[in-house]
């Protein structure tokens, strides 16, 4: 019997994931005034994030639907190796 690939993405409870592009990036981390270091980690081997094709160094936006708003609350991480010992 064949396994069927599922798709993380379209999951109701997975929000979206975009790739920032390095000008995005830039204005991101002047308007914060922090480093790249400095945003949350996501590991690369993380089923979204590999799902969209991030890569090690890549910033990505993460926007999820509010339950007390209307809005949508962005989140960012910075996408990291995971590392081996």
């Amino acid at each position: 019997m064949a396994k069927k690939k599922l798709d993380v993405l379209r999951h109701n409870l997975v929000p979206k994931h975009i790739i920032l592009t390095k000008e995005q990036t830039k204005d991101l981390l002047n308007k914060y005034k922090i480093k790249v270091i400095d945003l949350p980690r996501i590991l690369n081997t993380d089923p979204a994030i590999f799902s969209i094709g991030a890569k090690e160094g890549d910033v990505v936006k993460i926007l999820r639907k509010s339950q007390t708003t209307l809005d949508e609350i962005e989140y960012y991480r910075y996408v990291t190796k995971e590392k081996t010992s």
